[in-house]
């Protein structure tokens, strides 16, 4: 159990880093989210062009740009926003992660999760606590990825994508992932 309070700690703290990059308005705050979010969606979109027509047919979808350290345990932590899009709603997402095993890496990463039902949707922003397994060999460079990661965090009735921003990951792990509603942008 000791471990996990650690890398919960880990994950905390770097989810903190992030959110201290962002300008102190709340209306700035999210725009800002916006805009990420628009720019992670077109570089899946330019890896995968068959991403566009799986997020336009779901009932809603969540990306996230997170930033991780991991050497054997590590952790991640970032901000996004899920999209209802039967409501016509966004909202603001935090994330954090912990992660064991056998890796290695410093990166900037943006995840896509497309959901297959609203029910997964809103059980996501309501509950946000997810478990996983990744597996990962890729690289990243001036918002270049090369490789890919590869995985599942076990998010009912949705289907994960990641792309390595900047930075480089490889390994192994078992991981823990905590998404929540972010309470200052809501």
């Amino acid at each position: 159990m000791r471990i996990h309070s650690v890398l919960a700690g880990v994950a905390f703290v770097l989810a903190s880093v992030g959110f201290s990059a962002f300008p102190a308005d709340k209306a700035t705050k999210q725009a800002e989210v916006q805009k990420a979010t628009q720019a992670s969606l077109d570089k899946f979109y330019k890896a995968n062009p068959k991403l566009k027509g799986e997020v336009e047919a779901a009932p809603g979808y969540a990306v996230f740009t997170t930033y991780g350290l991991s050497f054997l345990v590590g952790g991640a932590g970032g901000s996004g926003l899920a999209h209802d899009k039967g409501a016509k709603k966004d909202t603001y997402m935090s994330m954090a992660q912990a992660s064991a095993g056998i890796d290695a890496g410093l990166s900037q990463r943006d995840m896509l999760v497309v959901f297959k039902s609203q029910k997964a949707l809103h059980r996501f922003v309501d509950k946000g606590w997810e478990f996983g397994g990744e597996g990962n060999i890729a690289a990243g460079a001036a918002g270049k990825t090369a490789g890919g990661g590869s995985g599942e965090n076990m998010i009912n009735e949705a289907t994960t994508y990641s792309l390595t921003r900047n930075g480089l990951e490889v390994g192994a792990a078992l991981t823990g992932t905590k998404f929540w509603k972010d309470s200052e942008l809501n």
